[in-house]
């Protein structure tokens, strides 16, 4: 009982007529911020922590954790209809969700990520209420060599996201973990590729990265097309998902939902890695992986239920243990201490009603953003009916505010035009941008994590294999690897076999 009545309680602070109008704020808040690239939940609740001086403790931090998690839908809206990730969370979105919508299914595309959005976050709070001090304790166990093992398996997992071939989706990668190493030496402060120029010694930006390979290239290459003639208006089709699409999802938003809470609590996982492992999972089990890329509706369902349950599942280092999972958790961590309350194993018992509540708002929370966006659905998929050049201008005019908000400098607006030519140029020759946004995204984490490694190894590479978690994830990384050759070889002695009976 002693454990029940707090939970309870908490749903009477979350159910406050204050607290709901903050938590509607901030989701709201939240969705809008993560359609607009450069930006992002981070920054947003870094600029208005002032504000919340002025707000009651556990009021404010509902808001601001509604931001976080509103702002991993707000980032579907823009990755399906402009191919322009609001969110890093939304990158692999982008490759079967845009897809869909130039089919007329844009739709069905957004019913389906609001839907496994609010699956995903829900089973995230349940798991969060019920199982945090047990998977808290789990995620201390990681350290430099368990995230170098976990990095090489996502990279891996990033080769298969091409709908070309692997040779190319392999090369895409490796540029993607040179451009990482742009910037100051994580560890020394020496610079590195920066050519002399001062606005590149703090590395490039992964927004810029995004932005410049997926929203201008796609502008350039689609105006290209325009040449030959407009396009006719892609119809919108059904606003929500066809049974054959929730059926089709269903094993999607399942898998996405454990993999989000899981790699949501581990330090540098979070919902962009989240919603990557989903996507390269759902590709892996599908029985026609050569669909995605073309407008699998899995390849939506199964990375917006990862992010979101991504989102939730990062409060629980930051409440239970006072760890930052994230930028944005960090941000968040500095919000309760201006609030005075210092996050910890000691939070439950000196803070149950603001505890409690924040976790159980999210219930509501989810549910308000459930709410809003099928309704919303038709408002955004009209969009597409905008005349395409107009589009591609207004949505440059984006691309350049969000590029150059994020350090206030021309130079990264620059950076974002030159990175869309090469987008441009890449799509001209059959090579695919994701995966070289998203070996970027996981460059720094397997270099610094490594280095760390072998500096406690003492440069002794069989020091990985003697750490049980890391010798798991290095063997899935190998059964990943040689599996599908394992499996073609025995698929072809078998047909062998039958031909020779």
């Amino acid at each position: 009982m002693d454990y029940v009545s707090p939970v309870i309680d908490g749903f009477g602070v979350a159910f406050q007529p204050a607290h709901l109008l903050y938590c509607l704020l901030g989701v709201t808040l939240g969705m809008f911020i993560g359609m607009l690239p450069g930006l992002g939940p981070a920054a947003t609740i870094a600029v208005l922590l002032p504000i919340t001086y002025q707000i009651e403790p556990t009021a404010a931090i509902i808001m601001l954790a509604g931001i976080f998690y509103g702002a991993q839908y707000g980032g579907t809206v823009t990755s399906v209809l402009l191919r322009l990730p609001g969110e890093a969370s939304s990158v692999v979105t982008a490759i079967d969700g845009h897809e869909l919508a130039r089919q007329g299914r844009a739709g069905s595309a957004l019913g389906i990520a609001a839907i496994g959005s609010f699956i995903g976050g829900t089973v995230a709070v349940i798991a969060l209420t019920f199982v945090a001090p047990l998977v808290a304790g789990f995620a201390l166990d990681f350290g430099p060599s368990e995230y170098t093992a976990l990095a090489l398996l996502g990279i891996l997992l990033i080769t298969t996201l091409g709908t070309g071939s692997r040779v190319k989706s392999i090369l895409m990668a490796t540029l993607g973990l040179l451009l990482a190493t742009v910037g100051q030496d994580p560890i020394d402060g020496a610079q590195r590729l920066t050519f002399g120029v001062d606005n590149l010694v703090d590395g490039i930006d992964f927004v810029i990265v995004a932005m410049g390979l997926f929203g201008v290239g796609e502008i350039l290459y689609n105006l290209e097309s325009l040449r030959r003639g407009a396009p006719p208006a892609p119809s919108v089709g059904s606003v929500y998902p066809s049974r054959k699409d929730l059926g089709a999802s269903k094993g999607a938003i399942t898998r996405g939902s454990v993999l989000g809470f899981v790699l949501g609590i581990l330090p540098g996982g979070g919902a962009t890695m989240s919603s990557m492992v989903a996507y390269g999972v759902e590709k892996k089990v599908a029985k026609e992986p050569e669909r995605f890329g073309k407008g699998a509706i899995e390849g939506v369902a199964g990375p917006e239920t990862a992010n979101n349950a991504a989102a939730t599942s990062s409060f629980i280092p930051l409440l239970s243990l006072g760890i930052p999972a994230n930028a944005t958790m960090a941000v968040m961590f500095g919000a309760l201490l201006i609030q005075g309350i210092t996050p910890g194993p000691m939070l439950v018992e000196e803070n149950p009603d603001l505890f409690w509540g924040v976790v159980n708002s999210m219930y509501v929370g989810n549910l308000l953003l459930l709410a809003m966006s099928l309704p919303l659905i038709g408002l955004f998929v009209r969009i597409l009916r905008i005349r395409p050049a107009i589009l591609a201008a207004l949505t440059v005019v984006i691309t350049m505010i969000g590029a150059y908000t994020i350090n206030m400098s021309a130079f990264d607006m620059l950076l974002t035009v030159g990175l869309g030519v090469l987008g441009y140029l890449m799509k001209k020759t059959g090579f695919e941008p994701g995966p070289l946004v998203l070996a970027f995204v996981l460059g720094e984490l397997l270099e610094s994590s490594f280095r760390r490694s072998m500096r406690i190894f003492g440069g002794d590479l069989t020091g990985f294999l003697t750490q049980p978690i890391t010798a798991v994830l290095l063997a899935a990384t190998v059964a990943v690897a040689v599996g599908p050759a394992v499996v073609r070889w025995s698929r072809r002695a078998g047909t062998k076999t039958t031909t020779d009976a």
